[in-house]
């Protein structure tokens, strides 16, 4: 059993209310043993001079596209040049296109950027599944989440309902509910450990309702609640109105309806919903993932954070797809997420939560969100996610009294100076052990071009 004794941390954030200064952390194994001063290891263990250092837990994303890392920074897709109709018109096509091997090779890309910024267990929301690029894509990003080291939950999404009759979706990418399900259940056959510790999870996830038949997630909920899993999928992006023209009813009561609530869910986005829905969310137990920094690119209205926080809906933090932010940098999502909701304060009927609650929805509350009690804080018996900041540097003078609201208020600009993952360095010192970037990033550029030919 492998050891590391982190020596003398600067601080250690053992969650965004609790700072311990000038301890020393233990891991053994997977997990975390003991926190305290003048710490004895056992024989062999590596110990980590970590003066200077603050460690923090392992940031939690809760949404994401990892496929869309392939369609970043490309002027012919900007936003603002753009009606919304027109972008999904030109990006779904691109979509479309993707092989297996880019599906691979983009989620090894969001991947590591993610680990290199402190994020230690991920979800991803993968609801494209070209009928040429077959069905074994998520196979694949369990495979690339092995190769990096990150504790990953998949989320098996999909989309039922033809353009013919009102989705956005090109054919191509259509499948059935009995394709669908079916794959959802074999994936958590094969891969899904519900098991403390656990590096695979599966989260039954259909794409949006206005993508889908309602038979979609009804049978969604029924393999979910029957195989024990969560579900996923996007709410309040603006699609209440249509949902309320084709059911007579807004998306919450909608899924509500469903039975698509409750604490084993969790929608990403919801900025356009109602005080009287959070309250609903907030009584059912259903988590949000807020993802802010498609609020700058799509520019909808800024997600009322304040509101949900004082109603008790559960908070996580997402980086969404790169269709809608360019990185996959949920270290950088929690200080957008803080500097948002500052700029519309006055607008706001309750106060902006402090910045260290900012951490708090990206550690605490995205554990919280996927159902993980193992993971979101430093303790002794939790996993050894964790990472560290070397704070002996110019950009930290001034800033070093509150290591809780850091992220939130200062920003880090730079990758971590070490990301652990259930005991294991999978990035330290700007490499990933054993792994060779370069070669990752040529063979994912040859995957990108494939599809720009």
């Amino acid at each position: 059993m492998t050891a590391h004794l982190f020596k003398g941390c600067a601080a250690v954030v053992c969650d965004p209310q609790t700072v311990l200064r000038d301890v020393d952390l233990l891991v053994e194994g997977p997990k975390i043993t003991a926190i305290g001063k003048n710490l004895v290891p056992p024989p062999g263990t590596d110990v980590i001079d970590a003066r200077g250092w603050f460690l923090y837990p392992g940031l939690v994303n809760t949404h994401h596209h990892f496929f869309q890392t392939f369609v970043r920074n490309r002027a012919d897709l900007d936003w603002t040049k753009l009606s919304v109709i027109e972008w999904l018109d030109l990006i779904y096509p691109i979509f479309s296109r993707l092989t297996e091997d880019c599906f691979y090779h983009s989620s090894v890309t969001a991947m590591a950027e993610l680990a290199k910024h402190g994020c230690t267990t991920a979800f991803d929301h993968q609801y494209n599944f070209p009928r040429h690029a077959g069905k074994r894509i998520v196979d694949r990003q369990f495979e690339a989440a092995a190769k990096i080291g990150l504790r990953f939950h998949a989320g098996r999404g999909g989309n039922t309902l033809p353009k013919s009759e009102g989705s956005t979706i090109p054919d191509e990418m259509l499948e059935s509910t009995d394709e669908f399900i079916a794959d959802c259940a074999r994936l958590i056959d094969t891969y899904h450990d519900p098991n403390p510790f656990s590096m695979a999870r599966v989260v039954v996830s259909p794409c949006q309702p206005v993508n889908c038949y309602r038979e979609t997630f009804v049978e969604s909920v029924a393999l979910a609640r029957d195989k024990r899993v969560f579900l996923h999928t996007h709410v309040g992006e603006g699609e209440s109105p249509v949902i309320a023209s084709r059911h007579g009813m807004r998306t919450v009561d909608y899924l509500e309806q469903i039975g698509f609530a409750g604490p084993d869910t969790f929608y990403a986005h919801c900025w356009e919903l109602t005080d009287t829905e959070l309250r609903q969310m907030a009584a059912s137990g259903t988590g949000v993932s807020h993802c802010p920094e498609p609020v700058y690119l799509v520019g909808a209205e800024v997600t009322d954070i304040p509101a949900m926080a004082a109603h008790g809906v559960r908070l996580g933090l997402g980086c969404d797809g790169a269709a809608s932010n360019d990185n996959s940098n949920l270290m950088h999502c929690i200080h957008s997420a803080y500097m948002l909701q500052c700029l519309v304060a006055s607008k706001r009927a309750h106060p902006v939560p402090e910045p260290r609650d900012f951490l708090g929805y990206a550690t605490t509350g995205g554990a919280s969100l996927l159902g993980r009690k193992d993971i979101g804080r430093l303790a002794p018996g939790m996993a050894a996610d964790l990472f560290a900041i070397d704070t002996r540097r110019m950009d930290y003078v001034g800033t070093r009294h509150d290591p809780a609201s850091l992220i939130a208020k200062v920003g880090i600009g730079m990758p971590t100076d070490l990301t652990m993952v259930n005991g294991r360095i999978i990035w330290a010192k700007g490499e990933f052990p054993g792994l060779d970037e370069a070669e990752m990033a040529a063979e994912a550029e040859a995957a990108l071009a494939t599809i720009d030919a």
